[in-house]
């Protein structure tokens, strides 16, 4: 797996205290925010991983805005990357084909698909995931996974997605609500695969949602930097899309 450097590294920490818990659901250790018994959402992180305060924080705000259990666990093995050089901006010291080399699709996603499987055996009925950059193909791949002959989740939203194969796109089930927010200038979620995107999940018949950010970057809507011209409000738009959109297929269906 190859990114650039820079993709979601561009990092910009909000002021706020996350409020949310720490646990341990089978391998990974996971941030939790809420209490709905019967409704759960798993957010899985970009490349600053589980412990980024920007993630908790918008963890916090799905778990009372959708009214979910909101799940953020670490698919990095406990490893993170130096968010003092991302600060910094010194992207050249930081060991990213290692880091990445240690964290492919082939050693992630049965994790992920693990801790999905747990969710349904603790009792949830309804699960959506939401992913952004790394966790961007991580969520297209849930919505294409099964367990015992049905979907494993009923809902996914996806924000510049990285990694992302056309392969992926297809394999989505036809039964799995996609979200797809995409930002006008992405070097990861190209104009060709932004292309794929909408016009195979509509030959797939799967209900889906396609939001257009006009003027803003690749990590829009987990960085939220008021210094960068539209990231704070793609931010707030993005949240309150992936928010209406979980309500819709996590509550009403």
């Amino acid at each position: 797996m190859s990114m650039p450097a820079d993709c979601c590294l561009k990092g910009f920490a909000w002021e706020g205290t996350p409020t949310g818990t720490e646990t341990r659901i089978n391998t990974n250790d996971t941030y939790v925010a809420g209490s709905n018994p019967k409704v759960a959402l798993v957010v899985i992180h970009d490349l600053f991983g589980w412990k980024w305060g920007n993630l908790r924080l918008l963890a916090d705000h799905y778990a009372v805005e959708a009214d979910a259990t909101v799940y953020l666990p670490d698919f990095f093995g406990g490893a993170s990357l130096d968010t003092d050089l991302i600060f910094a901006g010194r992207f050249a010291e930081l060991d990213l084909p290692n880091f990445m080399g240690r964290n492919t699709k082939e050693v992630r996603e049965p994790e992920m698909v693990a801790f999905i499987k747990t969710l349904r055996a603790r009792g949830f009925e309804k699960v959506g995931a939401i992913g952004y950059c790394y966790g961007g193909w991580a969520v297209f791949r849930l919505a294409g996974a099964e367990a015992g002959g049905k979907r494993l989740v009923d809902c996914v939203t996806a924000g510049h997605p990285s990694l992302l194969t056309k392969e992926e796109i297809e394999g989505v089930r036809s039964d799995v609500a996609v979200q797809m927010l995409a930002p006008e200038h992405d070097i990861q979620y190209t104009a060709e695969l932004k292309t794929h995107t909408f016009v195979t999940l509509q030959k797939l018949g799967v209900p889906f949602d396609y939001q257009h950010f006009p003027g803003v970057e690749h990590a829009c809507f987990t960085r939220g930097d008021e210094k960068v011209p539209g990231d704070r409000a793609a931010l707030v738009r993005g949240k309150n899309a992936a928010v209406a959109w979980a309500k819709q297929w996590l509550h009403e269906v």
